[in-house]
């Protein structure tokens, strides 16, 4: 039977730490089934689903155990269940781009979850301006809307608060 675990991970960043991290799971008989990999300043960090039968993820959990202590990194392991299926909810994509100024994320979280509007992954990244150079800001959100939601007031609503934030932003359908 098919166990899943959430696995995270963080360290300093090298050459190779993926490499090193996905063949511990590889080599205890793991499949990956959803993963985030990214570097934070100077640091490595990653998120997976990982999905494989209570031997393989006790494998998994003694491999990365003696991976974090050979290469400096943190491990977390936690088992989880798969995610259940919400049919009545319609996957939205959010795009910000803006001057950096503090808040942003939080008042885009606030805006949904006042309305009862799940955020299922958010990215965001800083970046200097290609010809002035000014910090910018851009971050990239899924969101789950219940079809119970008036779309019209919904996007009314979300174009207030962008005008509001000095945001360029855009709330759109994701299209399959």
């Amino acid at each position: 039977m098919s166990q899943l675990i959430v696995l995270s991970a963080i360290g300093t960043d090298r050459t190779g730490v993926v490499q090193d991290i996905t063949k511990v799971v590889l080599a205890c008989g793991g499949n990956i089934e959803e993963s985030r990999m990214t570097t934070l300043g100077a640091e490595f960090a990653t998120l997976m689903l990982v999905s494989g039968n209570w031997h393989t993820l006790d494998k998994l959990e003694r491999g990365l155990e003696k991976l974090g202590k050979d290469d400096n990194l943190t491990f977390t392991i936690r088992k989880t269940d798969a995610r259940p299926t919400k049919e009545d909810r319609m996957p939205y994509a959010v795009d910000v781009v803006s001057l950096d100024t503090p808040g942003i994320v939080f008042s885009l979280a606030s805006f949904f979850a006042s309305r009862q509007i799940e955020i299922s992954d958010v990215a965001t990244r800083r970046y200097a301006a290609a010809h002035t150079g000014a910090p910018m800001f851009a971050v990239q959100m899924a969101v789950n809307i219940p079809s119970t939601v008036n779309l019209a007031q919904l996007r009314d609503e979300f174009l207030e608060l962008s005008d509001r934030l000095n945001l360029d932003a855009i709330l759109e359908p994701v299209k399959a």
